[in-house]
């Protein structure tokens, strides 16, 4: 149980302590440090954290397959880390990357290629800087 002085010294203090969450992971937004543009969000456990801050390359932890991967390993669409954040609880962290490729697996600049809006009947999405920069068959061959 967190003392309010643990919690004090987690949001005011210096002290590098990400807190994961129960499954052992953190939240991830990757920006793009030119544009600002939001790319992705993915998921950090305790090792893509460090190696991420060590090797100054983007490294996640992919839920769906219970695994570290580097980001472009398989497509060499890869992340240089320009900047880490963490928020103020420790438990979400926001890189500022230089994005070399696509940063979505469908083959687009952003995750994010779809506009949100309200419609007559209900939510309705539109594309927006939907692009594609590769071919996520020719790209991905599993």
């Amino acid at each position: 149980m967190s003392t309010s002085a643990d919690i004090d010294e987690r949001e005011e203090g210096l002290a590098f302590r990400p807190k994961f969450d129960a499954s052992g992971l953190l939240t991830c937004v990757a920006t793009d440090a030119a544009s600002g543009d939001v790319l992705m969000v993915a998921y950090m456990n305790e090792e893509a954290l460090r190696r991420t801050i060590a090797s100054g390359e983007a490294w996640y932890f992919s839920r769906s397959r219970k695994a570290l991967w580097r980001k472009g390993e398989s497509s060499g669409h890869t992340q240089q880390v320009v900047e880490m954040r963490l928020d103020c609880d420790q438990d979400a962290v926001w890189i500022k990357v230089a994005q070399q490729g696509a940063a979505c697996h469908t083959g687009r600049q952003s995750c994010f290629y779809r506009k949100l809006s309200s419609g007559e009947g209900g939510p309705v999405l539109s594309f927006v800087n939907a692009e594609r920069l590769f071919d996520p068959k020719a790209v991905y061959k599993e």
